[in-house]
């Protein structure tokens, strides 16, 4: 039963440890990941639309 508690103490003080994010935190890394995501996706569009149009261009 000792290593059981023991395991149980040794959780609480590593979870005192963990510093959660605050709400401005998590906001401001949502806002990043969604810039980031938007500049590749957009990217990305370029990209396929330029190939699209020269592998077009060299098939006609």
């Amino acid at each position: 039963m000792s290593k059981a508690s023991n395991y149980i103490n040794n959780v609480k003080s590593e979870l005192a440890k963990v510093i959660f994010p605050v709400k401005s935190q998590i906001r401001t890394a949502y806002i990043s990941v969604f810039i980031v995501v938007t500049v590749i996706a957009l990217y990305l569009a370029m990209i396929d639309g330029v190939m699209s149009f020269t592998l077009s261009s060299v098939i006609k």
